[in-house]
């Protein structure tokens, strides 16, 4: 289900995902299969998200991150891919993220550029992530 709501020009969309009203979707932008994208997303062209994956209200996700298969991202997680950020810069640089299987990501949590947080992690609500987390490693406060 796309709602009426939302701009989704991508055609990358999984059977069974649902996203939601006021979402935007970018067209080179990936999708998997039995998705939520809760209301008020914002998913950039590189950007692949695997199956089963629930992404809360208030994300963004852009350039060069990666969700694999059933990972929760907690409404207003915030996404970063660019150590320095400068308006109108020709020189800057992507840094990817990736978040693997099974991951969790709470709400208001900040990752930033060139981390990944591995298999089945669980980062608690409101943890700033500057380095790459452990798989099954639990993190909460800053990190």
């Amino acid at each position: 289900m796309i709602h009426a709501l939302s701009d989704v020009q991508s055609k990358n969309i999984g059977k069974d995902t649902n996203i939601w009203q006021y979402c935007v979707v970018l067209k080179d932008a990936i999708i998997g299969e039995n998705c939520n994208i809760c209301s008020h997303c914002f998913i950039e062209n590189d950007v692949k998200i695997g199956n089963n994956v629930t992404v809360k209200c208030g994300v963004q996700l852009w350039d060069g991150i990666t969700v694999e298969d059933n990972v929760f991202i907690g409404q207003n997680a915030t996404f970063c891919n660019d150590r320095y950020p400068r308006s109108k810069n020709p020189n800057w640089k992507l840094e990817k993220i990736t978040i693997k299987k099974g991951a969790t990501i709470g709400a208001n949590t900040t990752i930033l550029p060139g981390v990944t947080i591995g298999e089945n992690a669980m980062i608690a609500a409101g943890v700033i992530v500057t380095k790459d987390v452990l798989p099954n490693q639990k993190v909460i406060g800053k990190y």
